[in-house]
């Protein structure tokens, strides 16, 4: 990973995204298809981890994941992912995400105030 690779995933992670999401968003804001394990490789996280981030990642209708078969001997098909949501789109998301909640916590505190 780049240096700006490291400085989205510090930034995420200031937003309370979880590490193993942050890594792999930062490796896939390159915009290439990329395998699971580059992405292991680039982020040292391991495949479970890996895995648990790209569920986030399909829950949040942001990735794409794209099955290839082995060309060379047996086992399973390498999956490609690919993100089909912009990075300024994602941020975007996070940031109606993170008002949300403000906003209710902010609203509770104003109810407490009232009843005080």
């Amino acid at each position: 990973m780049n240096e700006k690779e490291y400085e989205i995933v510090e930034l995420l992670r200031k937003l309370d995204i979880n590490r193993p999401v942050a890594l792999t968003l930062a490796c896939l804001s390159c915009g290439d298809e990329i395998t699971s394990r580059d992405i292991e490789r680039n982020s040292s996280l391991r495949q479970p981890e890996v895995s648990i981030a790209m569920r986030y990642l399909k829950e949040n209708e942001w990735v794409d994941i794209r099955e290839v078969k082995k060309t060379e001997g047996k086992g399973r098909p390498v999956k490609l992912y690919r993100l089909i949501t912009p990075l300024d789109e994602i941020v975007q998301s996070i940031e109606q995400r993170i008002l949300l909640e403000s906003s209710y916590v902010l609203n509770n505190i104003e109810k407490l105030k009232r009843l005080a």
